[in-house]
């Protein structure tokens, strides 16, 4: 877990850069926000279109979520797959979130994922976390990069919840069951995607 949270290994971003030929993001969630920890839009590789929605590594916005909501939902008119990545630590909940509507956003791109007729592939490359990332996720078709978490919460978060002391926090990271070998052994994700892969 410590390395999903190293602030030395690579964003989602880097992964973008490294796997298109060219790319262009569009961005905004056409009700007057921009969420900067999002990146959405359309890359080419060889002859092939992808459309992209990825998360930079900080608490995804109800911003965040629309804007990811429309791409999915563009790029299934058009008849373009799609590529997920995650990396969060879940979803922004402040006031501000709140008052922004993060349980409608988050059920907008949980919706736009599961109605989607074109491919959507999920690639978890960093953090994990909530519903944050489990709304970025494909239910069929994720995968995990090898130093990366996948959980519907943090250990700290669990711990806390459990009422443990923080120094029970890895046995409750254990317990989780959050590992990439364990997410592919408990059938939430098909495989773990090595560098280079």
């Amino acid at each position: 877990m410590s390395a999903a949270r190293s602030p030395r290994r690579p964003r989602a971003d880097a992964y973008l850069d490294a796997h298109f030929d060219w790319r262009e993001d569009i961005r905004g969630d056409r009700v007057g926000g921009v969420d900067d920890g999002v990146a959405c839009g359309f890359g080419w590789r060889g002859e092939r279109s992808v459309a992209y929605a990825a998360q930079l590594g900080t608490p995804t916005t109800p911003t965040g979520f629309r804007t990811a909501a429309r791409l999915v939902r563009l790029a299934d008119r058009l008849g373009v797959p799609v590529l997920t990545l995650v990396d969060t630590v879940g979803a922004a909940n402040d006031g501000a979130a709140e008052r922004a509507g993060a349980g409608g956003a988050i059920g907008a791109l949980f919706a736009a994922i599961a109605e989607a007729r074109v491919p959507v592939t999920t690639l978890v490359v960093g953090e994990g976390g909530s519903g944050g990332a489990l709304a970025f996720a494909s239910s069929e078709n994720t995968w995990m990069a090898p130093d990366s978490y996948f959980s519907v919460t943090s250990p700290e978060a669990a711990a806390a919840i459990l009422k443990r002391d923080p120094s029970e926090v890895p046995a409750t990271a254990d317990q989780l069951r959050l590992r990439p070998q364990d997410v592919v052994g408990l059938g939430l994700a098909r495989g773990i995607v090595r560098p280079g892969a």
